[in-house]
């Protein structure tokens, strides 16, 4: 027999919406997040558990949010209306995040951790496999445009620089920013990262475009080469 603990019977500091009003949303984890929009569980499963199942499902927040109203409705206890809820709250995110980014004007190394922290890390810290992404500046700082240049495996990914310089060329940015994932959720740059970033940074001042960061990110945290001094 399948025992469910009510949020209701669980301790006060515990409870997804006690808890964000004690300390804060940032100090909820996704699925205490996702149980607070889901509202209420069903009578076999909990909140709680349904986030669980949710995010077990869809391999976290990432992949939740490209799930159509069709697939949620597959996962029992996720009726049209929860699954409406989920997509209406994620793409709230998505629009916040897309509107930051417009706006950001990145002049300083502060400033790049700043679009890291606000930007990079929601987008990417999802991710199952390593992601090498690219941001291209114009003169003044602001964001041209950002492309992924390659999906590695579950531990790597290989980038050449052909496919970090030919855009740009193409839209003539005078510096990019590099970014990758480790869905290990340690940031810690491995040998391969530090090589492939002297490649690029090497490839970058022949050209005469200027790499001002590599960040890595990991879960909720990240490393900034350029804070670290590795560039």
């Amino acid at each position: 027999m399948h025992y469910t603990t009510l949020i209701k019977d669980m301790p006060s500091d515990a409870r997804p919406r006690e808890k964000l009003a004690a300390l804060g949303a940032e100090q909820l984890n996704d699925h205490e997040l996702l149980a607070i929009i889901l509202g209420n569980g069903t009578r076999e499963t909990s909140a709680l558990e349904l986030a669980n199942q949710l995010l077990d499902t869809y391999h976290g927040l990432r992949r939740l949010r490209d799930a159509t109203l069709e697939e949620l409705v597959q996962v029992k206890g996720v009726g049209k209306a929860k699954a409406a809820t989920i997509q209406a709250a994620l793409e709230i995110g998505r629009r916040i995040a897309r509107d930051i980014e417009t706006k950001f004007l990145i002049q300083s190394p502060e400033d790049v951790q700043e679009y890291a922290e606000t930007v990079l890390v929601q987008e990417m810290r999802g991710y199952d496999r390593e992601h090498f992404l690219v941001m291209y500046l114009d003169r003044k700082g602001g964001v041209i445009t950002k492309e992924n240049v390659s999906v590695g495996g579950l531990h790597s990914s290989i980038v050449h620089p052909r496919e970090v310089f030919k855009t740009a060329v193409k839209r003539s940015a005078a510096s990019i920013i590099l970014a990758h994932n480790h869905p290990s959720g340690d940031p810690t740059p491995s040998r391969q990262d530090i090589d492939i970033t002297r490649r690029l940074t090497e490839a970058g001042q022949i050209m005469g475009i200027q790499i001002l960061d590599h960040v890595i990110i990991g879960e909720q945290t990240y490393c900034s080469f350029k804070e670290k001094g590795l560039i």
